[in-house]
């Protein structure tokens, strides 16, 4: 009922910028939240940003000043715009949703399928 298409990964140099999307398709009554998370290999998934409807974004530490994050309510699709990439970046990255869908009252995780960043020294 519900999808979460990433986009915008990619290959990038130290220091450089990637701007990852997420269009979120299907059913929908509202998505109370947007988040973006990551796994590097060997590691668990871990958070990276996240924006609730009408809220305030947070942030993890090791990126905060780097990383912004932001969504179109309209056009139901999340942002993450990465600026001054480093090595540790290096990951997947997934974008999650809090959505209730129409029809049911409850309100879900969903989850992309995960895109690869890359980030070469």
């Amino acid at each position: 009922q519900v999808q979460l298409v990433e986009s915008g990964g990619g290959l990038v140099q130290v220091g450089g910028s990637l701007s990852l999307s997420c269009a979120v398709s299907g059913s929908i009554f509202s998505i109370n939240y947007m988040g973006w998370y990551r796994q590097a290999p060997g590691k668990q998934r871990e958070f990276v940003a996240g924006v609730p409807s009408g809220g305030r974004p947070s942030y993890a530490d090791s990126v905060k000043g780097r990383f912004t994050i932001s969504r179109d309510n309209v056009k139901n699709i999340g942002y993450l715009q990465m600026n001054s990439l480093k090595p540790e970046d290096t990951a997947v990255y997934y974008c999650n949703g809090r959505i209730r869908v129409i029809g049911n009252s409850g309100i879900y995780d969903y989850w992309g399928q995960g895109t690869q960043v890359t980030v070469s020294s």
